[in-house]
């Protein structure tokens, strides 16, 4: 198998001879996962991890939704202020919850870490629908925000591990899109829960976070049956399970084991380590994949400020620049999340046929030209409200799958034994930027009153866009439907 030429890395442990011969084996694990067709089991296995990102967007969504109702609440009456620190403690929770449980991810298994991370979040998001105070409140969306970023470094490693070359893009790209999914759920939650005809805001915003914490419980049962990553195992010491629990899939997706014999299936050589240590990790990020780390700074900088900044606003626009009540806002909502998700359904095989390089930059590009002509014709005063939720709609419809192809880039173009945590400190960067300069600064271009001072804040968005998009067609790694170890072979790899 020709495997992707990084930089001599010189951290290997000093054994014995004969300790490390014992310590090496040749596995042809990722060739024979990759072989395998679509089926039943990669069906499971991205609806029981990629159900994460629904309800990632159903909590962003409640959050903002529900904040009228904490305002309201009888026995909480928040502030501006409180909201504030409550959803800056969710922020913090998810970046501090990325880099910890990414570390721990690469170092004790994605299995472990998945359940962990999953049941921390169902155990947080109930306990907010308990909340007494702005204290606990705040305390108990830091630990929910601390689950839901563990879970995009467990979720994200095991779903590249496991499903297929040639469908890892269109596949990585819907289970991001998915957020919106969440999203539209949350809308619609929030609407009926409410409702002072039904349920009432006082109740009705502890009832919404349950909802959170009951599909948690359903999703940690469907994962039950899902195995560690193979190449996770083959690495880390433990060749027999790694070797069984293929032999499993095969025989659940082609009902039997496929042939490994002697040229059947091209082999890799590794040396098996218990963990990476972290000087080799932060070599390995920093100096030997310098550019590839650029390419993901890059990409997934711009599309949190694209993203963060317009979708945590979109309800000021709508309510300070069209005049649309704050319980309308939802049914809004619900056409913008319909783009965000039917664009990686409709454009991700193309991430698996074209190329990532040249859908990176047409997605990037399109999303940055489309916004910067659908600001002019905010500022100038043209568009309805519906005008401008069709804009945002159609922007979104190219957004989503730029967006998402920013985490598929990290997550598949460095070595698997830094893999989650690559894909951990991407995040944070991302979610750090776009969660705190993004909506700040639009918050207060809106606060002027002036379309002008809003549409220069849309022109900061899409130059960053089109920025990443020349980035990506000068410096991406052409990935489509090449093996990982081939993309960015292991650190354990052995000549």
């Amino acid at each position: 198998m020709e495997l992707q030429q990084s930089p001599a890395l010189n951290y290997a442990p000093i054994v014995p001879a004969a300790a490390a011969t014992d310590r090496i084996i040749e596995t042809s694990i990722p060739a024979r996962l990759d072989a395998l067709p679509w089926s039943g089991f990669h069906t499971r296995v991205v609806l029981a991890l990629g159900i994460t990102w629904i309800l990632d967007g159903l909590e962003v969504t409640l959050a903002g939704a529900l904040s009228g109702a904490l305002k309201q609440s009888s026995s909480l009456h928040f502030t501006n202020l409180d909201l504030g620190i409550a959803n800056s403690a969710y922020l913090a929770g998810a970046v501090l919850g990325a880099l910890g449980f990414g570390w721990l991810t690469d170092r004790i298994g994605r299995k472990k870490l998945f359940f962990i991370t999953l049941a921390l979040y169902l155990s947080a998001t109930a306990a907010t629908a308990l909340s007494w105070d702005v204290a606990s409140y705040a305390l108990f969306r830091f630990l929910t925000g601390a689950g839901i970023g563990g879970e995009y470094t467990a979720i994200n490693s095991t779903i590249q591990e496991l499903v297929p070359a040639r469908y890892r893009g269109w596949t990585d790209l819907v289970i991001n899109g998915s957020f919106w999914i969440g999203a539209a759920m949350g809308a619609v939650a929030a609407i009926v829960l409410l409702d002072p005809a039904t349920i009432g805001p006082d109740l009705g915003w502890r009832l919404a976070y349950l909802i959170g914490a009951v599909l948690g419980l359903v999703v940690l049962l469907m994962r039950m049956w899902i195995p560690e990553s193979p190449r996770w195992l083959m690495i880390h010491g433990r060749p027999d399970e790694a070797h069984a629990i293929v032999d499993g899939i095969e025989r659940s997706v082609i009902g039997h084991g496929q042939d490994a014999g002697e040229g059947r299936f091209p082999k890799i050589r590794l040396r098996m380590r218990d963990h990476t240590p972290i000087a080799e990790v932060i070599h390995t990020l920093f100096s030997a994949y310098r550019q590839r780390a650029l390419v993901g700074l890059a990409l997934m900088s711009a599309q949190a400020f694209f993203y963060n900044a317009i979708f945590f606003t979109f309800a000021l626009v709508l309510t300070d620049f069209y005049g649309i009540r704050s319980d309308h806002v939802g049914w809004y909502l619900l056409p913008f999340a319909a783009g965000n998700f039917l664009g990686p359904l409709l454009l991700g095989r193309l991430f698996d046929t074209l190329g990532r390089r040249i859908m990176i930059m047409f997605t990037y590009g399109a999303s940055g030209v489309l916004l910067a002509l659908s600001g002019y014709l905010f500022s100038i005063g043209v568009l309805s409200a519906q005008g401008q939720t069709i804009a945002w709609m159609v922007i979104f419809f190219f957004a989503s799958p730029a967006a998402s192809a920013a985490y598929l880039t990290v997550s598949e173009t460095f070595p698997l034994e830094v893999r989650a945590l690559a894909i951990a400190v991407f995040y944070a960067v991302g979610t750090g930027i776009g969660g705190v300069i993004g909506p700040a600064l639009f918050g207060a271009l809106i606060d002027t009153g002036s379309r002008t001072s809003v549409f220069a804040g849309y022109l900061l968005g899409a130059v960053l866009m089109i920025a990443a998009a020349i980035v990506a067609w000068r410096y991406a790694v052409a990935a489509e439907r090449k093996s990982l170890e081939h993309i960015a072979r292991p650190l354990a790899f052995m000549e």
